[in-house]
């Protein structure tokens, strides 16, 4: 993998000089004076247009067409019937319709969370009587399960000024707090509200089904019925709880956890709301290609030619090849640093990774979306990894690259190796595990 020489006016993507740098042969010294040379003419034209600059990556690994800019990446992306996706996940928080039928299934994959330490586990209790617990043994622990519209806030995270999911369910658990806790907020002038932990963070756009979190209280009085009751009437038809529970204190919604589920939902439709099926499963963007041309931006190289047709097998082809490996999935993680000595590891162990074609319900309008589903399950997953998975899946299928070519972008050292990631409204956090993962209970088990 390298960095190219080719420079394109584009999208929000920031050039940073060091990764250019790193991949120069400091042996070669005339080579960086020509770098240096061309980054002066470079800002030069910049400040002359008012406009940036952004660097191609030169892409080594073999494959029948070009690869997409990420310009164009961005653009394919979105330049599709969003909303639609949005509708279809807010209707099944509204309970109206069931993710499964989507698959031609009833019911969620049932994982028995017996990792969850329930509430008369002997092995924390039996020598406690409840009414004679005190200090952190009388501390009372809920696990709540959460179905959220993620087109309706700005994602989980607390943020002040913004409409989060966390601000809504803390501010609902306010009167459970304990006198203690209540008066230590008032003695500082904070609002009352309860404390949660959830077991991974959504951005903003992007559906839960069965997000998990937990609170604890002193308060002795807290029935699980009186903290679904008061989270339901904070924001109805967008926040639902599924389920509240008394578990063990040990139990972290996130550290317990074995793994998760994220769905994926891509439509193979354009932005003009047509089908683009060619007969053979293979799909194109006809909004603004409909089939493969000569590439027309004038730094490329002549005649290069690009494809805006996928197949949905050949997707699947693409990220089964990363079922069962522990791998440092960095170069397809956003906002945190590409390489770092300190912090959480960025290696991930994707238990399962597939992809099929699938058909949104019947609209009121009596229109028909065909979709391509993405399934992935890790024991975790780092910021944007899902989204960066599926634009760059897309790109290397259109590409006509090799089966294996996921893989050997985990070697790349510029984060420009992967696509831009697609857009947030296609992506669902199905459920969170605390059994071991059972590979058969899955929606898409084609091979």
């Amino acid at each position: 993998m390298s960095i190219g020489k080719h420079i394109f006016v584009g999208y929000r993507f920031q050039f940073h000089k060091h990764a250019l740098l790193s991949s120069i042969q400091l042996h070669h010294p005339h080579h960086l004076q020509l770098l240096f040379y061309s980054m002066n003419n470079q800002r030069q034209t910049e400040v002359e247009s008012g406009s940036e600059t952004y660097v191609h990556y030169n892409h080594t690994d073999p494959s029948k067409y070009a690869r997409w800019t990420a310009r164009e990446s961005f653009q394919f992306m979105y330049a599709r019937p969003w909303q639609r996706i949005n509708d279809f996940y807010l209707k099944i928080v509204h309970g109206n319709l069931s993710l499964p039928l989507l698959f031609g299934a009833q019911t969620l994959p049932d994982h028995n969370d017996t990792g969850i330490a329930a509430l008369s586990d002997k092995s924390e209790l039996e020598s406690v009587a409840h009414e004679d617990r005190c200090g952190r043994w009388a501390r009372i622990t809920f696990k709540i399960i959460l179905s959220y519209h993620g087109g309706s806030f700005d994602g989980w995270q607390k943020q002040p000024g913004l409409n989060t999911v966390q601000s809504i369910v803390e501010g609902s658990l306010g009167k459970f707090v304990d006198e203690k806790k209540t008066q230590l907020l008032k003695d500082k002038g904070l609002p009352i509200e309860g404390c949660t932990v959830v077991a991974g963070r959504t951005d903003k756009g992007v559906t839960a089904l069965q997000q998990v979190c937990s609170f604890y209280t002193w308060k002795k009085d807290v029935k699980p019925k009186d903290i679904e009751d008061a989270i339901n009437h904070a924001a109805p038809g967008k926040l639902r709880v599924i389920s509240v529970s008394e578990v063990s204190r040990v139990f972290h919604p996130n550290f317990s956890a074995k793994w998760r589920r994220y769905l994926y939902i891509f439509p193979l439709t354009d932005g003009g709301y047509k089908g683009q099926s060619s007969g053979s499963g293979e799909f194109c963007d006809s909004f603004r290609y409909n089939e493969i041309h000569d590439s027309a931006c004038k730094d490329e190289l002549e005649n290069e030619k690009k494809s805006y047709v996928f197949s949905v097998s050949k997707v699947n082809r693409l990220l089964q090849k990363l079922e069962g490996k522990l791998l440092s999935y960095k170069m397809f993680a956003r906002d945190t640093k590409a390489s770092r000595n300190d912090g959480p590891p960025t290696e991930c162990f994707v238990y399962h990774a597939r992809a099929m074609e699938a058909r949104l319900p019947t609209t009121d309008y009596g229109e028909e979306t065909k979709v391509m589903c993405v399934e992935l399950v890790a024991n975790r997953f780092l910021r944007k990894m899902v989204r960066v998975l599926v634009a760059t899946s897309i790109r290397e299928a259109a590409a006509g690259a090799e089966d294996d070519a996921l893989l050997k972008l985990m070697e790349a050292t510029c984060r420009r190796a992967t696509a831009p990631p697609s857009p947030p409204d296609g992506l669902c956090l199905v459920d969170v595990g605390y059994a071991e993962f059972d590979p058969e209970k899955c929606f898409i088990l084609i091979e």
